[in-house]
């Protein structure tokens, strides 16, 4: 049961870093601001959840701390993003 949970771990792990691959891939050349603000939520969400499988992976609980702070940070940051794109302003 051990190693189907490793390898199963390993292969979530390789399919994360290929989507944090392709969203920066996208981050780079997206076309307009929108793509890049999507490409940007997406990314800090699979860097999230790859944390949380370092934290699955090395049992330690400092990685789940970390990717709280990762998803509070990146939820203020498509919130100002987004308005920033709407209104051109960030603070009213």
């Amino acid at each position: 049961m051990i190693v189907v949970l490793e390898y199963s771990l390993y292969f979530a792990q390789c399919c994360m870093l290929i989507a944090m691959l392709l969203c920066t891939l996208r981050l780079m050349r997206g076309p307009t601001a929108q793509d890049r603000v999507l490409a940007l939520d997406t990314l800090w969400m699979v860097v999230m959840l790859f944390t949380l499988l370092l934290g699955i992976s090395f049992a330690n609980l400092v990685y789940f701390e970390l990717a709280m702070l990762i998803a509070l940070t990146g939820f203020v940051s498509t919130i100002a993003l987004a308005k920033f794109l709407m209104r051109g302003e960030i603070i009213e």
